[in-house]
């Protein structure tokens, strides 16, 4: 999509458990806490190599402090989330992998907020955890054509574009005087620089209004590459043999969501068996006909190559939080065919357009990206759903975690919670309605500063998970109220009589789990195995982190309560 974007400085490093140890240990890389840390973001997407910086590769003189942000970081800054070290940032580009190095881009704009325009940021990573600063790999407003938004990049291993074998070709849109144009660039370098083809635009505009974003695929089944493209209310799907003359071929047009951006299309294994592979089509979309904010919409069915036929004609969404938009999704080449198409990686801009540049993140704006979450279709009540679960990557930022046993979870609460250190940790939880339990919901309240900003919340007998956020931002109370919504997620209860723990008897007994990372100004939840999630930016004040539970009346069980402080990543730059 075209909008501002902040140019994301701060490319990962690693997460080094001793942080008092990173001078010794990049002599000639200036480490910069990105990616929610100290004052450069990170940005997760693919990354460079390695899980982003030497990990441990200084000496340990002194006591570990692998969970304090680096100096200078601001309220809001983020630990271990991706976020530029100043000025904007919106759209992730699909990251592509080369030699082992995930390459990642995302929109950026230098010149906010006196000037306008975005650019790609390159980051690397190895592990989609950690990230190194690239720089700008692709500049705006230099071929005449306007600045350089959001496209993807593909590796033409066949040299069906003349580049050369390898080659990363990127089609992407650019907007001058709101004329909206598709251009091709191509990097013989692996994608850390990139030149403009002659030729461009490769696609001119027809006379539409919405006409961007495109998202390009290799269709090995039919010998040909295959875009996604957003054309208002409609996704158009075009064909190409060379990736530079492109074919239309078909479109998928939609009413009520709005007009669509970030178009993605894959496929997936259903529940891991290869005879049920089934496409994808995703945007995203407005929700607000349904009681929704903007999100990132989806259907599964069928592509031959020219048309995509859905199965159902209801859309599904890939997160119910008000935070989670322009999300892409991208496979390992590295896996066997059947793990391939078993899932695959997403990763989402935690920031919503109502709000985006009025947050109080004076150091810097556009929002983060989310962490990089695993998704795979799974069968939810009798249809194929994508069901998300953070990536287990993300587990090299674990600290040393504390559990809470079993206990009574009633109005007055469950005492005995360990408070946060930082604000940046992992809750697990699980949740019963047992026999004798005569509460019908469960709170999770988390707070900062003797007040708590967001509650998640699950209701048993509705089968809903739900987040709802402090109104108005903490000590500016002049943007006026800009939290007011209450964002649920249906995910049923599940009985642990029941083969896979899915169903739930009529009165809405069995159990719910909950993990929850929580990163400064983000909360990100994930309810029963991933079946549902919800993702919302939030705006605690300043102090020491808290956490309690309690129902909303009567009592419910807290089966089980893990903390787990989170790392902050260092960006290598």
């Amino acid at each position: 999509m075209q909008r501002y974007s902040l140019r994301a400085l701060g490319p990962r490093g690693r997460w080094v458990a001793v942080a008092v140890i990173l001078a010794l240990v990049l002599a000639a890389t200036t480490i910069i806490g990105l990616a929610g840390r100290s004052n450069n973001g990170g940005t997760q997407g693919g990354a460079a190599p390695g899980s982003s910086a030497p990990q441990g590769s200084g000496t340990q003189s002194e006591a570990p402090k692998p969970f304090s942000r680096p100096e200078g970081a601001s309220q809001f800054r983020p630990s271990y989330h991706l976020t530029p070290a100043k000025e904007w940032m919106n759209d992730p580009q699909r990251p592509f992998l080369l030699d082992g190095v995930w390459h990642y881009y995302y929109l950026y704009n230098a010149d906010h907020p006196e000037g306008n325009g975005t650019e790609w940021f390159h980051v690397t990573s190895t592990d989609l955890v950690h990230w190194k600063d690239e720089g700008v790999a692709i500049e705006k407003f230099k071929n005449g054509l306007g600045d350089i938004e959001t496209g993807s990049a593909v590796v033409d291993q066949d040299n069906t574009a003349g580049f050369g074998k390898g080659a990363v070709v990127a089609v992407l849109t650019q907007q001058d005087k709101g004329v909206q144009r598709q251009s091709l660039f191509y990097s013989t370098d692996k994608g850390y620089t990139f030149k403009a083809a002659d030729g461009n635009p490769a696609m001119d505009n027809p006379g539409a209004q919405h006409w961007r974003d495109p998202k390009i695929i290799r269709d090995q089944a039919h010998g040909q590459w295959v875009m996604a493209l957003a054309e208002g209310e409609k996704i158009g799907l075009y064909t190409s043999k060379d990736l530079k003359d492109w074919r239309y071929a078909s479109g998928f047009e939609r009413k009520g969501l709005g007009i669509l951006e970030c178009p993605d299309l894959f496929q997936l294994d259903v529940d891991g068996d290869p005879a049920k592979r089934t496409w994808v089509l995703a945007a995203s979309a407005n929700g607000t006909a349904e009681g929704r904010t903007t999100g990132v919409a989806y259907w599964t069915g069928t592509f031959d190559g020219t048309r995509f036929t859905p199965a159902d004609d209801k859309h599904q969404w890939l997160d119910a939080g008000a935070d989670f938009y322009a999300a892409v999704t991208w496979d390992d080449p590295r896996l066997p065919e059947n793990e391939r198409m078993a899932s695959r990686h997403a990763i989402g801009w935690m920031n919503n357009w109502t709000y985006a540049r009025q947050l109080p993140t004076t150091d810097w704006q556009g929002g983060a990206d989310s962490i990089v979450r695993d998704i795979r279709l799974k069968t939810v009540q009798g249809r194929p759903t994508l069901v998300s679960t953070p990536t287990p990557a993300l587990s090299a930022l674990d600290g040393e975690a504390r559990t809470v046993g079993s206990r009574a979870l009633t109005p007055e609460g469950a005492g005995g919670l360990p408070a946060p250190a930082s604000g940046a940790y992992r809750l697990d939880v699980t949740l019963e309605r047992g026999q004798g339990d005569d509460g019908t919901e469960a709170l999770l309240n988390l707070g900062n500063g003797g007040a708590d900003y967001a509650t998640v919340g699950y209701n048993f007998e509705a089968g809903t998970a739900w987040v709802s956020r402090a109104a108005v931002v903490p000590g500016a109370d002049a943007l006026g109220p800009l939290f007011t919504d209450r964002r649920s997620a249906q995910s049923r209860p599940r009985n642990g009589s029941a083969p896979g723990g899915s169903t739930v008897n009529p009165a809405g007994r069995g159990s719910a789990e909950l993990t929850i990372f929580v990163d400064y100004s983000s909360v990100e939840v994930f309810v029963n195995g991933g079946e549902q999630t919800l993702t919302s930016v939030v705006l605690p004040k300043a102090g020491q982190p808290a956490v309690s539970a309690a129902t909303a009346g009567g009592k419910l069980t807290l089966k089980s309560f893990k903390y787990t402080p989170l790392a902050t990543v260092l960006t290598a730059r």
